[in-house]
This record gives C-alpha cells, sequence and structure tokens, in this order.
C-alpha cells in the first residue's frame, strides 16, 4: 500500500472528527445530577443509565489515534526519502505548530479524562454518610471542551503536515542544490 500524505491527512482529520463528534455527544447525554434516595442514616444517588463515560472513553481513543497518526505522518519517509528530524525544526513556524499541536492534544487528553474518570468515580461510590448530598456528577463542560480540543489538536497536526512537507522540499531542493553545484565544480576543472 502506497502510503501518501493526502492519505494520511484523510485520516488524521477523520480521526479527529469522529472523536470530536464522540465528546460532543457525551457531553449531551451526561445527567445534570443523579437521585437522591435517602436510606438509614446514608444516601444513595441513584443516576440514570447514560453512555456519557462510554462515549468520553471513544472521544479519548479517537484522539489518540489522531494524534498518534498525525505524529507519524510529520515524520514518514514519504516515496522512501526520509529526512533529518533537525532539518523539521530548523524553520520556526513548523517547531511553533508541532509544539502547540502536542500541548493541545495534552490538554484535550486532560479535558477528556478528567470529567470521565469523576463520573465514573461518582457512579461507583453512590452511597454517602452526608444526608444533604445533591448526588454531583462530573463538572459540566469539560467534555464538550475537551471535543473542541480534540478537533482543534487534529488540524494543528494536518498544519503541521503541510509544513513538514515544505520543509522536506526545502531539504531536497538543498541537496540538489548542493549536488548540482558540487557536480558543475567537478566537471569545469
Amino acid at each position: 500500500m502506497v502510503v501518501s500524505v493526502k492519505l494520511m491527512a484523510i485520516i488524521v482529520g477523520t480521526l479527529g472528527v469522529i472523536s470530536f463528534i464522540f465528546g460532543v455527544i457525551a457531553e449531551n447525554k451526561k445527567p445534570a445530577s443523579g437521585t437522591p434516595i435517602p436510606g438509614d442514616g446514608i444516601v444513595v444517588c441513584k443516576y440514570p443509565g447514560d453512555p456519557t463515560v462510554a462515549l468520553g472513553f471513544l472521544s479519548f481513543l479517537f484522539l489518540l489515534a489522531s494524534s498518534l497518526a498525525g505524529y507519524l505522518s510529520v515524520f514518514y519517509p514519504y516515496q522512501g526519502k526520509s529526512i533529518p528530524r533537525g532539518a523539521f525544526f530548523k524553520t520556526t513556524t513548523f517547531s511553533a505548530f508541532f509544539n502547540i499541536a502536542l500541548f493541545t492534544t495534552g490538554l484535550a487528553i486532560t479535558f477528556l479524562v478528567w470529567p470521565m474518570v469523576t463520573e465514573q468515580f461518582h457512579l461507583t461510590r453512590n452511597v454517602h454518610l452526608n444526608l444533604k448530598t445533591a448526588c454531583p456528577t462530573a463538572k459540566t463542560g469539560l467534555l464538550g471542551g475537551g471535543a473542541f480540543l480534540s478537533l482543534d489538536s487534529s488540524l494543528l497536526w494536518l498544519v503541521a503536515l503541510m509544513l513538514a512537507g515544505n520543509a522536506r522540499e526545502d531539504y531536497f531542493d538543498e541537496i540538489d542544490e548542493k549536488g548540482t553545484s558540487a557536480g558543475g565544480l567537478k566537471s569545469s576543472a
């Protein structure tokens, strides 16, 4: 199978959009709170069955897949031609977008994982000794924010991929110029 920049861009973008969709649906399906059921000195919180944790986990997995594909696509040796990694980072623009893409990916992971863990914690530890508990759920808005950051992350990986293509062209043009000028000197001597 021939791997091209276009194919990698489609993969990164598609996985990022799927992550975004799962994250937004997870945010919309999250209940505002549970129902407190008083007992003998305890309160049991009953939460409605919702797919928030599962959808958040799927969003997280697609974010990881999109980011991994984005990272690997930047350094992949297309047409069997690899270049040193340092050649990519000679360009300030590439370095900036690459680092911003990494940071955005980390922030998106944080925004997706934190509410999933919190929500799972609330669902499994639903017996409280505090008789005034309001049966909380995970903080509202974090999954949605994680979804948007996930989409941003995939778009930034696409920009880094385009800038890596420019860095590749510059590197090979530089090599060709050195080879031509060296060849030209040898033939004239």
